[in-house]
């Protein structure tokens, strides 16, 4: 099979992946146990996401594939596994939370000690290997709502992440990446994933929204470092990253135990997104129907709700899967990421 010009997410099952034969992969993320099985001839060479959550929609396990259209290679720096093209960059990197009682500094958690491990790893790879502008982030922690070593266990992440990221010389508001921060199962290690590259992105905020870097304190002494959306030109074609996004208007949740009304919201808030990004690149055209989605489900019971509104609201050319997982917030029952590309004229 011929790759596609420029970067290409797909969705398939290990078998499906297997039997593919492309030659382009830059980076696998592999859901409910897929990363068990293997990714093909190269499965030495591409780096590989071991997300544990488990899937709700059709099948029992699904490959994330993210695709460059060109030859890649690959290569690791500490614990950092990545692939690289010319002008992009994948890697993934796991750290047990159990590794970092004796190395690390007892005055933080073990989760404090794991996610600054992971993000000064991943910033000192990005460095080395002049992939400068972090793009797309995704970060899985067990018990992410879970209160320990006195606080919320998401907040430990936001200040591990956020002292991280400016000893590492970045900034902590608007240029910064994309990103989703999701629960994974109690025994998970922390996983991040991500994707850098060498052309820096346009960053978008949501006008209905406040900059999650810009949160009043009640959300924890240190806000979360993302923008709502990157966008990413290249020749030939742009891509959208939309970070995780919720039931969440100004900084407040709303709709608090309506899985259907918060996912409405979760989708006005896309769909502002979509217009703020077609108003930085009218060119692009990015359109509901072209998104690929991941939905991070927190009661599966509210599954058959979750996928009738996005039918109604997203029509049925749109890609989505999902995952049970708790959220950022205990009052939300559904956060919705998303990726949408544009072929451009040349």
């Amino acid at each position: 099979m011929r790759p596609s010009r420029g970067l290409h997410l797909d969705y398939v099952s290990p078998a499906e992946f297997q039997t593919a034969g492309w030659p382009d992969v830059l980076g696998v993320a592999a859901f409910d146990g897929a990363a068990a099985a293997s990714p093909g001839p190269a499965a030495g060479e591409i780096p590989v996401a071991r997300v544990n959550t488990p899937m709700l929609s059709a099948g029992a396990a699904l490959y994330e594939v993210w695709r460059c259209g060109e030859s890649a290679e690959s290569g690791q720096r500490e614990r950092v596994r990545f692939r690289r093209t010319e002008e992009m960059l994948f890697g993934c990197i796991s750290v047990t939370e159990e590794t970092t009682r004796t190395a690390g500094d007892g005055a933080h958690s073990p989760l404090h000690q794991a996610t600054t491990q992971a993000y000064r790893a991943i910033c000192a790879t990005i460095d080395a290997e002049d992939y400068p502008h972090l793009l797309r982030v995704w970060n899985y922690l067990p018990d992410i709502n879970r209160a320990s070593h006195g606080s919320e266990r998401y907040r430990q992440f936001n200040s591990a992440r956020q002292h991280a990221l400016r000893a590492s010389g970045r900034t902590l508001a608007g240029s910064v990446p994309a990103a989703s921060a999701l629960g994974a199962a109690h025994d998970s290690p922390l996983l991040v994933y991500f994707l850098a590259g060498r052309t820096a992105p346009a960053f978008v905020e949501n006008p209905r929204q406040v900059s999650a870097y810009h949160y009043p304190p009640q959300y924890g002494a240190h806000s979360p470092v993302f923008s709502r959306a990157t966008l990413l030109r290249q020749p030939g074609g742009a891509t959208l990253f939309i970070s995780g996004t919720a039931s969440i208007v100004g900084h407040r949740s709303l709709h608090v135990g309506d899985a259907a009304a918060q996912t409405r919201e979760t989708l006005a808030n896309i769909e502002a997104l979509l217009e703020e990004a077609n108003r930085l690149a009218p060119e692009a055209r990015f359109s509901p129907d072209a998104l690929a989605c991941k939905v991070y489900v927190r009661r599966p019971a509210d599954l058959p709700i979750i996928q009738q509104e996005l039918a109604s609201r997203l029509g049925p050319l749109a890609r989505a899967i999902y995952l049970q997982a708790d959220i950022c917030r205990q009052d939300l029952l559904v956060e919705i990421e998303a990726t949408a590309t544009s072929r451009l004229a040349s």
